[in-house]
């Protein structure tokens, strides 16, 4: 008989609350269950194809969460902070790092979520409104999703593959985070809106919005230049975020 072993968990609470996903998901809870990471977690970490093909930070995430959800719903900026707990328990509060030269050392427990306005939610629903600033039409839209991010990759490599030079990675982009125009939620509708009629500055000032109101990880760092003057560093994540001691 195979033995089972129990590792130690902590319960993460996510940016959202769980405000946004529906009843009948657990992350509408709000809070997932992690383990602590183990061997296993860091073989997943120098797997060579996961890394080659991107996929090896979301196959330790996917390993150390032990609620049972479904990891393509995971809004990203949950997602952010199911990375951030990752790393503080596999190797601890302290991630140094350099930046223009300089070793800095943040400690991520201090990082701060950025909440969710819930008057702006009913019923636990992933839309919202806004107008358009110069064309006065109002769209609706919703915020990504680890599957939707995957979608769009896997578009931007279809596009690159039919032109090398292609960079449409904001509108396409767009097009998965509008869901109607004008109360028209038609696909054709909304990717012919995005191609051709959406302004730049209202794309710019919808995604400034968007970026406002989706709950996140504040993934930056304060600190004190030799001026004497604050300032915030966005804390870099990659391999080594999860290799403190350790050249890959």
């Amino acid at each position: 008989m195979e033995q089972q072993h129990q590792f130690p968990t902590e319960e993460v609470t996510l940016p959202s609350k769980g405000l946004l996903y529906p009843e009948s998901s657990p992350l509408s809870k709000g809070v997932l269950e992690m383990k602590y990471m183990t061997a296993r977690e860091e073989d997943i970490l120098t797997n060579q194809n996961l890394i080659e093909n991107g996929t090896v930070i979301d196959k330790l995430l996917q390993s150390l969460i032990v609620t049972s959800i479904n990891y393509d719903d995971l809004l990203l900026g949950d997602k952010n902070a199911v990375l951030i707990a990752a790393r503080i328990l596999g190797y601890g509060k302290d991630y140094e790092f350099e930046y223009n030269g300089e070793i800095h050392q943040a400690d991520l427990t201090k990082v701060e979520d950025k909440s969710l306005d819930k008057s702006l939610i009913t019923n636990n629903e992933n839309k919202f409104f806004f107008t358009l600033p110069t064309a006065k039409k109002e769209v609706t839209f919703k915020l990504l999703t680890h599957g939707d991010e995957k979608a769009i990759a896997a578009e931007m490599k279809g596009l690159k593959r039919l032109n090398k030079n292609s960079s449409a990675n904001v509108s396409t982009r767009m097009k998965y985070m509008i869901t109607s125009v004008e109360g028209d939620s038609e696909t054709k509708t909304i990717r012919n809106f995005v191609d051709n009629e959406l302004l730049a500055k209202d794309a710019r000032e919808l995604r400034n919005y968007i970026a406002e109101v989706q709950p996140d990880i504040d993934l930056t760092y304060e600190h004190e230049d030799k001026n004497g003057d604050f300032v915030k560093i966005a804390i870099p994540i990659g391999l080594n975020f999860f290799w403190p001691d350790t050249e890959l």
